[in-house]
């Protein structure tokens, strides 16, 4: 049965929980945050809560195994880097989460999966058959066979979807930045937002729209996504994948969307 999660502190009571990490978090100089974050969903999965992790990188694992020295912009290019990252990707995750007996299941959709009916329910059925075997499922864009017309755009959107997909309770967005704030970090007077209630519209908050070179998305993707999510009824935390062992046990981080709530 669903659990209503009024706040952070509800969180390792979620039955079901998405948590999405984005290109930036776990490549590069930053791939041994694979290590802390396989660390902190290993930790969640023990307690019985079912955790679908949606993970971008597959491009930009690729890159440096090609011998590219940026991120391809032709689409060929592209899908040649996704063919290579995802592979390496999920294997890093299986080896990080193998030390606690976990096996991760990979899913990977384009915006059409979800989109078609048909589609729709085989990638539901196949990810509740993946939990119900105990299995952490890994979902990412399929880059490799995705086009510019049927592409989700960022995986903050996928993991929204995917989120409404399984009825997950909690969305976990996780990125370089550790919370919203009240315009980009990076200026003067900068303050971090604690709590957005459902339907604020955010009045006198800047949200930046520039991601890093690796990604695509940015925190005007992240707070369209929650948008979405909370509509859903799904209350959704934004914050860095450096504090994801403290979103995961209910601590006081990141800036916390108040779902709709059903009557």
């Amino acid at each position: 049965m669903a659990v209503r999660l009024s706040s952070r502190a509800d969180i390792p009571a979620a039955r079901r929980i998405v948590v999405k990490v984005g290109s930036s978090s776990i490549s590069g100089e930053n791939t041994s945050q694979i290590s802390l974050l396989a660390d902190a969903l290993a930790s969640a999965h023990r307690r019985g809560t079912e955790v679908i992790l949606v993970s971008s990188g597959a491009i930009a694992t690729g890159i440096p195994l090609l011998s590219l020295g940026e991120r391809p912009t032709d689409l060929a290019t592209q899908q040649a880097a996704a063919a290579v990252g995802q592979n390496a990707l999920i294997v890093r995750y299986q080896d990080a989460l193998s030390r606690y007996g976990i096996t991760a299941g990979q899913v990977l959709l384009t915006a059409g999966d979800l989109e078609n009916d048909r589609s729709r329910q085989n990638a539901q059925r196949a990810m509740e058959r993946l939990m119900g075997l105990h299995v952490l499922p890994i979902v990412n864009e399929n880059d490799t066979v995705a086009t510019d017309e049927i592409r989700f755009g960022d995986n903050d959107r996928l993991a929204s979807l995917v989120a409404e997909l399984v009825s997950a309770e909690c969305l976990v967005l996780l990125s370089d930045v550790d919370a919203l704030y009240t315009r980009p970090p990076t200026e003067a007077g900068a303050r971090p937002v604690g709590v957005v209630p459902y339907g604020d519209g955010l009045e006198g908050i800047t949200v930046g729209s520039v991601g890093t070179g690796l990604g695509t998305g940015g925190a005007l993707t992240k707070v369209a996504a929650a948008r979405y999510a909370a509509d859903c009824g799904t209350a959704v935390l934004l914050t860095s994948t450096a504090q994801v062992s403290q979103a995961l046990t209910g601590k006081n981080v990141g800036t916390w969307f108040e779902p709709l709530v059903s009557a």
